[in-house]
């Protein structure tokens, strides 16, 4: 704006003075040209009755010469001109100045004519005129045939000329710093209320709701900063009535969660037992009683899974750290569910990679992973482990399966979420790829979900290896 604003003067203030500067200069030139053409025809009418006619060389010359003396400065150098004969009030005067174009005019017209001509840097104003001698009335004028020209150096004109320049010049300084000056002043008054604006708003896109702009003045400013103080105070109470929304939900959830597990275990003990029976059992009674034991274990899972969403979302997920050889853990999450000879390894040997971590956590996160891939890929599932660049432990799931559809993959990690809606039942509670960013969040690293050039899916784990880069909150 300050920049608008500095380039508008600067404009005003050159035409202004391109203006002023081409006025006042037409207006010398003008005066001085008006001055000389007076004073010329008044020389000649006074001078040309003595003349004779036709005049001698003497007398032309003598005519030239009491011309030129009309002007007192001496500046005058005049040409007269009969016929062959021409004579100069300087002596083998070249009259250098007079062009063809101008002694045509002359003789063309009765009127005087001037005509400016430039030389170098030097300028001068060259009028010629035709002397006509007035018969008695009814006979009226007749041209004389003798022709007036003088040339006249206008430097007094140029040096006004200059004079004016550097006044135009040295006036436009002031003028660009007062308009600098307005411009600043403008700009300031413009422009605060809009960076108190660009800084509200970046508040508001930080979390801070209660941000609030002091509105002052009536304008279209002020207008902008009531409605944004009405739009912030409405996102306030909107965003308040959804926490408090999402608060009750996760209370619930943990109610719910916690007063499911005692019936639960309850309920588990009797499927145990049933499930030792069922063998003893007629066909029918065995099949509903090992129904029965699975839903019961799926429940028992997903009630797991939710008290486990809900420490997180309470901020109570806590590590327990222990360094421990990365690969031998990973080997033990496959053996402890029978997967050894369902998934490729790709680990490096004992010990070649330590890392201090959370073992139930990444177990958790592995067996998540693995678990996934083996459900919904297909084999061969592959589970690579190696240190990547800046001390990251990276864990790869790949599997050889169709992959994960594009408009899926933004969504893979959050609860609950299946990509086929007439899909109502899993295996899976629909909470295990959120449990798993989560507990890896928690360690300070990150998890991600991609389709492989080749076909399948693969899922990418990076965690630091070093305590020092875990999140505050979550040491123990």
């Amino acid at each position: 704006m300050v920049v608008a604003f500095t380039l508008v003067a600067a404009l005003a203030a050159a035409s202004t003075g391109a203006l002023t500067f081409r006025e006042a200069r037409t207006g010398v030139l003008q005066q001085s040209q008006d001055t000389v053409i007076k004073l010329l025809r008044t020389q000649v009418n006074r001078l040309a009755p003595d003349l004779g006619f036709p005049p001698g060389e003497a007398a032309l010359s003598r005519f030239a010469a009491d011309v030129a003396d009309a002007e007192p400065a001496g500046t005058w150098r005049v040409l007269a001109v009969y016929g062959d004969l021409r004579a100069t009030s300087v002596p083998d005067d070249p009259f250098e100045k007079l062009t063809p174009a101008l002694r045509r005019a002359v003789d063309t017209s009765p009127a005087t004519v001037f005509q400016r001509v430039t030389s170098g840097d030097r300028t001068s104003l060259v009028v010629g005129m035709s002397i006509a001698f007035a018969l008695p009335a009814a006979e009226g004028v007749v041209p004389s045939g003798i022709q007036v020209f003088v040339t006249v150096p206008q430097t007094r004109e140029r040096q006004y000329v200059d004079a004016l320049v550097t006044a135009v010049q040295r006036a436009t300084v002031p003028v660009l710093a007062l308009a600098v000056l307005l411009a600043l002043l403008a700009a300031r008054g413009v422009l605060r209320p809009v960076r108190a604006l660009r800084g509200a708003t970046r508040s508001i896109a930080e979390g801070r709701l209660d941000t609030r702009l002091a509105v002052n003045g009536s304008d279209e400013l002020a207008d902008l900063s009531h409605t944004f103080n009405e739009t912030a105070a409405a996102l306030e109470e909107s965003v308040a009535e959804l926490r408090d929304m999402e608060a009750r939900a996760r209370r619930f959830a943990a109610d719910v969660s916690h007063e499911l597990r005692t019936p639960l275990a309850a309920m588990s003990a009797v499927t145990d037992v049933l499930d030792e029976d069922a063998d003893r059992l007629d066909p029918d009674t065995a099949t509903a009683v090992r129904l029965i034991s699975e839903e019961t274990v799926k429940l028992a899972r997903l009630v797991e899974d939710l008290m486990e969403v809900s420490r997180f979302d309470a901020g109570a997920a806590v590590l327990h750290l222990d360094e421990i050889d990365l690969a031998e853990s990973l080997r033990r999450t496959l053996a402890d569910r029978a997967w050894t000879d369902l998934v490729d390894v790709e680990l490096p040997p004992p010990d070649a990679l330590r890392g201090r971590v959370d073992p139930r956590r990444l177990d958790v996160v592995v067996a998540n992973l693995v678990g996934n891939a083996l459900r919904h890929g297909e084999r061969p599932v592959r589970l690579r482990l190696y240190e990547g660049g800046e001390r990251l432990a990276v864990i790869e799931v790949l599997d050889s399966g169709p992959g994960i559809p594009d408009s899926v993959l933004p969504h893979v990690f959050e609860r609950f979420y299946k990509s086929d809606a007439a899909r109502t039942r899993t295996e899976g509670s629909g909470l295990g790829l959120a449990i798993t960013e989560e507990n890896v969040r928690v360690h300070g690293g990150t998890v991600r979900a991609a389709n492989r050039p080749e076909g399948g899916a693969v899922f990418t784990v990076e965690l630091p290896l070093r305590s020092d880069e875990l999140p505050q909150e979550h040491r123990p």
